[in-house]
């Protein structure tokens, strides 16, 4: 019987981190054949695990590439009349979780998965994953704040925000983006900083994933990478 830790086994199958896993069972929200479970405990294939008095199944470790519409929220409910990401997913795929998010009004590339492990390190700012946006300003941007931006960082409420820019037109309202981390809002909030509003912003890249051709709405399988 080949065996492995609890907080493994739910972040493979429940699609939590070890670390969530760790604090469900801290809890006692998770049960071993029906006895509460304790920290470190290993579980084998024989063993029911519940979270919550349901029980836990065996899955396939999988890995969707989503093309997210403006308009949709990352949430699992709806927010009044707006609808979410999942309604987007076949329901068998509804339980996935959302790795980063993109505000309502933003668009591009969603990464979905029920790998806890995977969902952890893609968003933890230790990990440092590399995110592009193409964004357009609602004025040009002047190339003192630009500079501000890319060399010395603007001054938010939760911290410095730095990000790399790549001008896209001679306009200079259109900007490749390039963030190492991923705060709330933080390319909105950064411009806005500034007194510029971002009219569209659209992720096509994140870490090693890309949107390779999917249409909004559209969404694919892809490998661990």
């Amino acid at each position: 019987m080949v065996e492995q830790r609890l907080n493994k086994y739910l972040a493979t199958n429940f699609g939590v981190s070890r670390r969530e896993a760790d604090f469900l069972i801290e809890k006692g929200r998770v049960l071993i054949n029906d006895k509460a479970a304790a920290i470190g405990q290993r579980v084998g294939d024989d063993d029911v695990v519940k979270v919550d008095g349901k029980k836990i199944k065996k899955q396939k470790l999988s890995y969707l590439a989503l093309n997210k519409p403006a308009g949709y929220v990352c949430s699992r409910k709806r927010q009044g009349s707006t609808p979410t990401i999942y309604e987007l997913l076949p329901p068998e795929l509804k339980s996935f979780k959302s790795v980063g998010r993109l505000d309502k009004d933003s668009s591009g590339l969603i990464i979905l998965t029920n790998d806890g492990d995977f969902a952890f390190e893609m968003t933890h700012p230790k990990f440092y994953k590399t995110k592009k946006y193409t964004v357009t300003l609602d004025r040009e941007l002047a190339p003192l704040h630009q500079q501000m931006i890319a060399d010395f960082g603007i001054k938010l409420n939760d911290g410095v925000s730095k990000m790399e820019l790549e001008r896209l037109d001679d306009s200079r309202t259109r900007w490749d983006v390039t963030l190492h981390e991923g705060r709330n809002r933080q390319i909105r909030r950064t411009f806005d900083a500034l007194g510029y509003k971002v009219v569209s912003l659209h992720r096509y890249q994140f870490d090693n994933y890309s949107l390779s051709g999917l249409k909004p709405g559209q969404w694919v399988e892809v490998p661990k990478k």
